[in-house]
């Protein structure tokens, strides 16, 4: 098949998706259900009996040490967003609570930092876009990556940058850290499926929407504007309170890395 033949097929793809979109946020939903449907498979013959095997074997502080581990690495990304997004006292605070865990709490297994002021933050690429006033463009269903969105799926390349994780020069190291961090989220996220189970909804939606929702809440630090319904509603869905419960896709939080 040459390039001809592979452009025309994604083309195909690409507009059958916006012929049968329902949702505006999501113009390429028959696209997306397709990759969600395959994400759910690999899912449940491969990710999800791991976490399993995983969550079952590993004792309560383990478990607990290995999220501190990766959420301390993810503080990095954390800390340039802050700086991007002109958060410069949340950067400072952000800044020290890595290094504090980095050293007093050993390598980041003990989140030392948390017992202090120095809360935990969320902050990446597709946040400080969003902040910086650009729309999330259409939604995607990522393969194995799970939800996203055009503006989120950039962000997740430029974090990559600053990412000790994409640091790491051995291949195969580097590979089992992201294998590790997937399967440490993926374990977390087994309780979280019987919202979905109890729902009975449509779990496509339901995740979908609480994806979107869930951004917008978070690029405005959960304190989102108030949507008036009598004028036209921009491209970012209706922001909801920040503590409603939100179902995260499965797969979403595996991350892989390119030779």
């Amino acid at each position: 098949m040459n390039r001809t033949h592979i452009f025309s097929l994604l083309a195909a793809l690409l507009l059958s998706g916006c012929a049968g979109a329902r949702n505006p946020a999501d113009p390429l939903e028959p696209v997306n259900r397709s990759i969600y449907k395959f994400n759910t498979s690999i899912d449940k013959a491969v990710v999800k009996p791991v976490a399993q095997g995983y969550s079952k074997i590993m004792p309560s502080v383990g478990k607990m040490m290995v999220s501190n581990f990766f959420s301390n690495l993810d503080d990095v990304v954390v800390t340039a967003n802050d700086v991007l997004q002109l958060k410069l006292v949340q950067a400072a605070s952000d800044g020290m609570r890595f290094l504090v865990n980095s050293t007093i709490g050993i390598y980041g297994l003990i989140d030392v930092a948390s017992i202090g002021p120095l809360k935990k933050h969320n902050e990446d690429f597709g946040q400080t876009l969003g902040k910086w006033g650009v729309g999330s463009g259409a939604y995607l269903m990522l393969p194995i990556l799970g939800p996203s969105s055009v503006r989120d799926g950039i962000g997740r390349y430029v974090d990559t940058f600053p990412s000790l994780t994409t640091q790491i020069q051995d291949m195969q190291t580097r590979n089992q850290v992201y294998l590790g961090d997937g399967i440490n989220r993926r374990a977390e996220l087994l309780n979280q499926e019987k919202v979905l189970d109890d729902a009975m909804l449509d779990p496509y939606e339901f995740i979908r929407d609480a994806y979107l929702q869930r951004r917008v809440n978070q690029v405005y630090d959960g304190n989102p504007p108030r949507v008036r319904y009598d004028e036209e509603v921009d491209s970012e869905p209706a922001p909801v309170a920040a503590s409603s419960p939100v179902a995260a896709q499965p797969l979403a939080t595996l991350e892989t890395t390119v030779p």
